[in-house]
């Protein structure tokens, strides 16, 4: 059995590895926390709110993340892919999210706002609506990946092979559009 907490602010609290284990946290706001020591298990999110909390390198194994925004955030080379799949909603603004990994996941509908998502793995991801609002996609991955309707006309450094990517009616800008054309080595003018 899991403790619960309901309603509780967290402000500046560096957590030990094992110090969130078996807890289950509703409407509760995380302020300047440093997670990144945190190796998470059978740990549940509903409606929380993280700012500027560093999650660099956190183990997130076997957590629910259920309606979680992330603002401002460091969430560095984190591995989604564990999460619990059950009612998996989260946003991001503002945030570090270089080299996670979101492989295999379906965040539909998931909007990620002035973020940084350098090499990130989005390989078989169900991507379907999600808005990329402002956002760099340096190297990240897509392969496999559905992303029908996303949202891509504000972000940039995306590479996309339309090949390998269901992208239906998924919405680019100029010049931006040229990362569908990668493969091809063309010289766009």
């Amino acid at each position: 059995m899991s403790d619960y907490f309901l309603d509780n602010e967290y402000d500046q609290i560096i957590y030990s590895t094992d110090a969130l284990n078996h807890k289950e946290f509703e409407r509760c706001t995380f302020r300047n926390c440093d997670l990144s020591r945190c190796n998470f298990m059978e740990v549940t999110f509903i409606d929380c709110l993280f700012l500027h909390c560093n999650f660099n390198g956190a183990k997130i194994n076997h957590v629910a993340l259920r309606t979680v925004s992330f603002i401002h955030c460091q969430i560095k080379e984190v591995n989604f892919a564990m999460s619990d799949k059950l009612i998996f909603e989260i946003a991001f603004t503002d945030c570090v999210l270089d080299f996670s990994k979101f492989y295999a996941l379906k965040i539909k509908g998931t909007a990620f706002t002035n973020c940084s998502l350098i090499a990130v793995d989005f390989m078989n991801t169900d991507l379907t609506e999600v808005v990329f609002e402002n956002c760099d996609l340096y190297r990240s991955e897509f392969t496999k990946a559905i992303a029908n309707k996303t949202d891509f006309k504000t972000s940039i450094n995306y590479t996309i092979d339309p090949e390998k990517t269901k992208i239906k009616k998924a919405i680019f800008s100029f010049p931006e559009v040229k990362g569908l054309l990668f493969k091809h080595d063309l010289l766009i003018k």
